[in-house]
């Protein structure tokens, strides 16, 4: 057994990192100003967008998305249930009924065949969900949305670096698309918290940039900085969605070093494959399809429980007892009492989610993982699963 405990994730902030936050701090300007603009600016020609926006979080931006492309009481937004409750929050926000999608339980995504047959005359828009870096069947649902004239907001909290038929997530394909990024300490950058929007919609982009700042005309930045003018309008009621420099300070570093950190995700994920891989009672996450590039968020496999004799909380606990963080990637949604009690979903009503549901655990994954890290977390898995 480890004698120091492994979490699950563990952000990697550099000294360069450090000294730009501190630099943030003796400047005076620390909350939105001209580190943020940079961070946007950098991120949008990253992954190919004419417009991106920097939030406090991805909810926020995913709730901002909605609400720029006029979603709300009486709309139905479809979307997936393996996901983080986020998702389906920030639809009800908006007064709009989600509505469930079931998924491939191999891909863990969204199925666009069941996209379709979820569809109504209310249907305004669709949130696929990258789970765990993994590229959604973007061309088949792009055409849905299409064909039925509607909005897409591709929750991508999992899939920054990730591509798909050699187009980066977050690059637009239309005007009535979005793609939102989280920040979060696990995620692979981090900014603390924080997220950002990407959309090639001028009009979108426009009222995201005055929510996410109480519908005000103008940030603190224009109003205070040396050039700026203190008169500002409101232009409809906003939020309070903002990211700081401080965050984005650390998110501009992290950024020049997100290909090498999922260069590194990479590695462990296949040591993971090939130690193992052929281990009875676990089942390991697939490749991507042919022209898709995975980001690999997360590790997920799925215990045969059935096999094993022991539950995947089980699993959870006794990892835990060698010294080794895991996490639950996600409790199907539809199985949380709000939205049991709200929108009458049981279980049964998605049998692929909940299949996942119960089987799924993730494995650390995070850059700073060492060789020998790694090695303990396979003889662990090995020790649980042959018993």
């Amino acid at each position: 057994m480890r004698e120091t405990f492994l979490p699950f994730a563990r952000p990697d902030i550099s000294e360069d990192a450090i000294a730009d936050v501190a630099d943030s701090l003796r400047s005076g300007w620390i909350t939105t100003g001209p580190k943020t603009q940079k961070f946007e600016k950098s991120f949008g020609e990253y992954v190919g967008s004419p417009y991106s926006l920097a939030v406090n979080s991805a909810t926020a931006g995913l709730h901002l998305s909605l609400l720029a492309f006029g979603i709300g009481p009486g709309d139905e937004v479809i979307t997936t249930p393996m996901t983080f409750a986020a998702t389906l929050n920030t639809v009800v926000l908006t007064g709009a009924t989600p509505v469930l999608a079931d998924i491939d339980p191999v891909t863990l995504n969204i199925r666009p065949d069941m996209i379709e047959r979820a569809i109504t005359s209310r249907t305004r828009a669709v949130i696929p969900v990258h789970f765990a870096g993994r590229p959604c069947d973007m061309q088949a649902i792009e055409e849905i949305v299409q064909k039925n004239d509607l909005v897409l907001i591709e929750d991508a909290a999992h899939a920054l670096g990730a591509s798909c038929r050699g187009k980066l997530i977050g690059s637009p394909a239309g005007e009535r698309h979005a793609a939102v990024f989280s920040f979060h300490p696990t995620k692979n950058i981090t900014c603390g918290e924080g997220g950002m929007v990407c959309t090639g919609c001028e009009e979108a982009a426009e009222k995201i940039s005055v929510l996410r700042q109480h519908g005000m005309s103008k940030g603190a930045w224009n109003r205070y900085a040396a050039t700026g003018t203190p008169h500002y309008d409101i232009l409809f009621p906003g939020l309070k969605y903002n990211m700081l420099d401080i965050q984005a300070a650390i998110g501009s570093d992290q950024l020049t070093r997100l290909d090498t950190f999922n260069e590194r995700r990479r590695e462990i994920v296949d040591i993971y494959r090939k130690e193992l891989g052929e281990l009875k009672g676990l089942r390991l996450p697939p490749e991507p399809d042919e022209g898709d590039v995975h980001s690999w968020h997360i590790f997920t496999p799925l215990l045969d429980i059935d096999l094993l004799g022991f539950s995947r909380d089980d699993f959870m606990a006794r990892m835990r007892e060698m010294n080794i963080g895991t996490a639950l990637h996600y409790q199907a949604a539809h199985l949380f009492s709000y939205f049991g009690q709200n929108y009458r979903w049981k279980r049964g009503d998605f049998p692929g989610a909940e299949h996942v549901s119960d089987r799924i655990v993730s494995l650390p994954l995070f850059p700073a993982m060492t060789d020998g890290d790694v090695t303990d977390v396979v003889e662990a898995v090995r020790q649980i699963c042959g018993r």
